[in-house]
């Protein structure tokens, strides 16, 4: 596809933007070596306005990466790490009484912040994932009849293990279609393993990640997503999302196909692309690119594919297939 087919659109100046995230990966570079595809999604995730689950096995700089993002914003952030006795008030906060006026207060807990870290989330039960339903969509939390409003930005990075299942669990379907992505993070080249242990040698991760300081304010944040938002997306472009969501619901492969969130979703993460690449305008390229992460954790194989060992993945690949790109 040629990128002179889709017109560059005049009203939007997203020099600034480009700018920024390019500072952004140059900053994290500095520590983390490889994982180009998912410093790019995280990149864009943080400029579509969304949340992100993270999945990787253990030592690929998972947590690692989602606390450099977190430090070179000057914003508030916080970690929760998840564990199998975590309550729900230990996450959003609970009423405290007050026993000089004899009445209760708020006392917010970690999950009031603008970045938060949730690590291996997958290990808390049930009860305390539903508290995770309200403040990630809504971007409030509501206690004791009390509504209480997160400050913008506010975004979710979480992180979780493929491999391990003793003292797991599942995350809801609805817990999971409020994550813009998810993220699967491979192990690093030969090549990059080298580069890894060289630069270990010569100085320890931990001296790296001081090195890192706050580039972005967070009215820069806030203005750097109003940009992205105004990207333009022509008609086709547009047809072309719906096509490839609508395909996942009459897909014999799979049992539930992607919602209309997932439509939007799609959307914002192609704007996010095309403006972490250079563009202020969205080429089908951008959309394919960002189907997998964007639809993978949102739809549900058939028994049978699953017992012939397909993966979500897969099938998202033969659907893109069988979509015709805009021309």
């Amino acid at each position: 596809m040629e990128e002179g087919q889709y017109f560059e659109s005049e009203q939007t100046d997203i020099s600034g933007v480009s700018a920024l995230a390019e500072k952004l990966q140059e900053q994290i570079s500095k520590v983390i070596v490889g994982q180009h595809e998912m410093l790019e999604l995280l990149l864009a995730g943080l400029l579509a306005d969304g949340h992100i689950l993270i999945e990787g096995v253990p030592g690929v700089a998972k947590t690692l990466t989602a606390k450099l993002m977190a430090k070179m914003l000057s914003v508030q952030f916080s970690r929760i790490q998840f564990t199998p006795d975590l309550m729900p008030s230990d996450v959003t906060g609970t009423s405290v009484f007050n026993a000089q006026s004899a009445t209760f207060s708020f006392r917010p807990g970690p999950i009031f912040a603008n970045i938060v870290l949730i690590d291996e989330i997958n290990r808390a039960p049930a009860k305390t994932q539903a508290s995770l339903f309200e403040v990630m969509e809504e971007k409030q939390v509501t206690i004791d009849g009390f509504s209480y409003k997160l400050e913008a930005p506010f975004m979710v990075l979480a992180t979780q293990n493929p491999i391990e299942h003793e003292g797991t669990y599942r995350l809801p379907e609805a817990q999971l279609d409020r994550f813009l992505m998810k993220i699967n993070v491979a192990y690093p080249s030969l090549e990059e393993e080298i580069k890894i242990l060289t630069q270990q040698n010569i100085k320890p991760v931990a001296e790296l990640v001081q090195s890192i300081e706050a580039i972005v304010s967070r009215e820069e944040l806030v203005e750097a997503r109003q940009q992205v938002r105004a990207v333009f997306v022509e008609e086709k472009i547009i047809a072309y999302i719906a096509n490839i969501v609508f395909e996942t619901r009459n897909d014999r492969s799979l049992y539930v196909g992607a919602s209309p969130r997932a439509s939007i979703a799609l959307l914002n993460v192609s704007k996010a692309i095309a403006v972490v690449r250079g563009r202020n305008f969205v080429i089908p390229e951008d959309v394919a690119y960002a189907v997998l992460p964007v639809l993978r954790h949102r739809i549900i194989l058939m028994p049978e594919r699953e017992m012939e060992g397909s993966s979500p993945d897969e099938i998202l690949k033969e659907i893109l297939k069988r979509i015709e790109i805009p021309r």
